[in-house]
């Protein structure tokens, strides 16, 4: 399945693009306790999708790291992505006009009870 590529990236700047650093766009997925492996199957096939879309400076999808358990970690989530992209630009086209992010949601947004976001901009 083809990803979407981002006009964005090669316009003209814009006020969107008034934060032109990187944006790392991290999510974490809770996923419904009643799902069929066939639902989960599919959901990880789609989140994965995601992290392979052209125009990220880099991207990860994957669940939790077989860590050691600590008081500071929390292995509870069952998928996350981590997508790297290169202008607030690029991460606006990602929530706003991605056909791929779009499919996601359509698709998997009733597989999840919760999700949480953590947007973070690297220090130079």
């Amino acid at each position: 399945m083809p990803v979407a590529s981002n006009p964005a990236s090669t316009s003209s700047p814009s006020a969107s693009n008034s934060f032109p650093h990187m944006l790392i766009h991290n999510a974490h997925f809770w996923l419904k306790k009643d799902l069929s492996s066939a639902d989960r199957a599919m959901f990880e096939a789609e989140v994965t999708l995601l992290s392979k879309i052209s125009y990220l400076e880099r991207g990860f999808a994957g669940r939790p790291a077989p860590t050691e358990e600590r008081p500071v970690t929390d292995h509870s989530f069952d998928y996350a992505t981590s997508l790297h992209f290169k202008t607030m630009a690029d991460h606006e086209f990602y929530q706003k006009e991605c056909k791929d992010h779009a499919r996601f949601v359509a698709k998997c947004k009733a597989y999840f009870e919760r999700v949480i976001v953590y947007d973070v901009a690297p220090m130079e």
